[in-house]
């Protein structure tokens, strides 16, 4: 079959995990794919992407092959596939706007952000090159809190008439107005804010809906993350992280059942360890009773490699949105977001979205 024809906006950690994963499932068979949640995607494997357009904004990265790029500063994510052939698609000047905090100038080169020289592209440019390569998917790697870039590629998208997929927790896809637009123009769209494979959010979730199904009335609760990636140095400005909180807030309380108390739940990041890497520790407790009113705790230290962890789940992503190009289904691929996504459009528990997904990958439901 034909590659999936990919563009990405934001040549970090996340896109490096992908790009390394595209390469790296090339030499295994569907029985020793370690790591993948489906294989075949309406025909596509998870090797049937190519990268086609790219942009960022940091000088250690603008101007290099993307084989390259994803491998400077301050990229920090596990080399899982070191030998990456040059893939002739130069990452191009995006456009900053939002894309980077204030505070980020102040640590070494290995951790900040270094501007490009180059003179930001403005929309027609970045529309021009969209078309120009032949891209039929735009993925979102930006960093939190970067609203108005967020936007800015989105409409980059429309005019391009090229889909979108919203890793970020901006809300795009779960904004109606912005829906509508893709809607419109009949475009598929998948969003928000990437879940990952087995990550902090999933795990909360997935005891949260246990909790409820056994009869356990969840109290309180709290999950704290570090890490020592750019994402966590963004997110040490916290005024960038009011959507984040919100996306994986509302994740977990849509499946506890009976909404806990805001003062009784607390989701988010938490701090910045450099020599942490891209290794992100999540720090989880949750409060409730059983039975005859009898309190019980769960305490649960989880540790993953942030980056690798959402590509598993972006590969997936991406496939779903190509089928449904190849189908003609556009607007809000609603199985999809909710099985991919932290702040989809519609809630869904991960048993239901799992199947829903399904259904929508063997043909036999829509959207």
């Amino acid at each position: 079959m034909d590659k999936i024809k990919i563009a990405i906006a934001g040549i970090g950690n996340c896109a490096s995990s992908l790009i390394q994963g595209i390469e790296y499932y090339k030499n295994k068979e569907e029985n020793d794919a370690i790591g993948l949640m489906h294989w075949n995607i309406g025909g596509y494997r998870p090797f049937d992407i190519e990268v086609v357009a790219a942009f960022d904004i940091d000088e250690r990265k603008v101007g290099k092959d993307v084989s390259d790029a994803i491998f400077a500063l301050p990229n920090c994510t596990t080399v899982f596939c070191p030998d990456l052939p040059r893939s002739g698609t130069i990452v191009k000047m995006g456009c900053i706007l939002d894309g980077v905090s204030e505070h980020m100038a102040g640590y070494s080169d290995n951790r900040s952000f270094v501007p490009s020289t180059e003179k930001e592209a403005d929309k027609d440019q970045v529309v021009r090159e969209l078309k120009d390569s032949g891209a039929e998917i735009l993925l979102n790697y930006l960093p939190v809190g970067s609203e108005d870039a967020t936007k800015f590629y989105a409409e980059c998208a429309l005019e391009a008439g090229v889909a979108y997929i919203n890793n970020m927790p901006v809300f795009i896809v779960s904004d109606p107005e912005w829906a509508a637009k893709f809607e419109e123009r009949g475009i598929p769209i998948v969003g928000d804010d990437i879940k990952a494979q087995l990550g902090a959010t999933i795990t909360h979730r997935t005891l949260a809906d246990l909790f409820r199904k056994r009869g356990v009335k969840l109290e309180r609760t709290y999950q704290l993350n570090t890490g020592g990636n750019t994402d966590f140095l963004n997110m040490l400005n916290r005024n960038r992280l009011a959507s984040k909180k919100e996306s994986k807030t509302e994740a977990v309380q849509s499946v506890v059942g009976q909404r806990i108390d805001d003062d009784n739940i607390h989701v988010g990041p938490s701090d910045y360890v450099p020599w942490q890497n891209d290794n992100k520790v999540c720090f989880l407790r949750m409060e409730g009773k059983l039975f005859g009113d009898v309190p019980m705790n769960l305490e649960l230290r989880l540790s993953v490699e942030d980056s690798p962890n959402s590509a598993g789940v972006v590969i997936d992503a991406i496939r779903c949105c190509k089928i449904a190009l190849d189908r003609e289904i556009g607007g809000i691929l609603y199985s999809p977001s909710s099985y991919f996504m932290k702040h989809p459009p519609k809630q869904f528990t991960d048993d239901e979205a799992f199947m829903m997904t399904n259904e929508f990958i063997s043909g036999h439901r829509d959207n």
